[in-house]
């Protein structure tokens, strides 16, 4: 069954154009096929097409499926993007299949690249997310500076890979 992103699904019963146009465009689904829809918050709806048109695809949704959480807490991670934007990309699409709730990329004094178009990293981290079946979206923040970010205040435990030598604290 395939999976679509619908972050407006409680509001609005109809596919974002995206979707629609691969739904209908590329897929070749009609009116009456069942699909799987999720919210990104944590929901999973099975559906049927009600109208499928080349510009719109309105569903009917059958069942509300919850998913519970995969961990207490909440895992964010912050990373300074590679010089090589192939590496940064494959780390949000793996990073999302396993699983994690925020991250931030971040500006450090030695960084190469120094910005970094977040519109692609969000559409990487919805594909990623219907292939691995999760109904929850990472929240994707901005590029913040190193320093920004170490200031802010955080609850839990915080840790800092790095490539130093000496020894290394526990």
């Amino acid at each position: 069954m395939y999976v679509f992103y619908t972050p407006d699904i409680q509001t609005a019963a109809e596919l974002p154009e995206e979707e629609a146009a691969h739904a209908v465009r590329v897929l070749r689904l009609q009116a009456g096929d069942e699909v799987m829809l999720t919210d990104g918050k944590g929901n999973f709806y099975r559906a049927e097409i009600s109208t499928a048109t080349h510009k719109r695809c309105l569903v009917n949704i059958l069942e509300t499926i919850p998913q519970e959480p995969l961990w207490n807490g909440h895992l964010h991670i912050a990373m300074a993007p590679t010089k090589n934007m192939d590496r940064t990309e494959w780390f949000a699409e793996k990073a999302t299949e396993i699983g994690f709730d925020e991250l931030t990329f971040l500006n450090c004094r030695f960084s190469e690249r120094k910005v970094i178009k977040t519109e692609r990293i969000a559409k990487i981290l919805v594909s990623a997310i219907k292939q691995s079946l999760k109904a929850r979206l990472p929240r994707l923040n901005e590029m913040t500076d190193f320093n920004t970010f170490i200031a802010q205040p955080r609850d839990g435990q915080k840790f800092i890979a790095h490539c130093y030598e000496g020894e290394k604290l526990y």
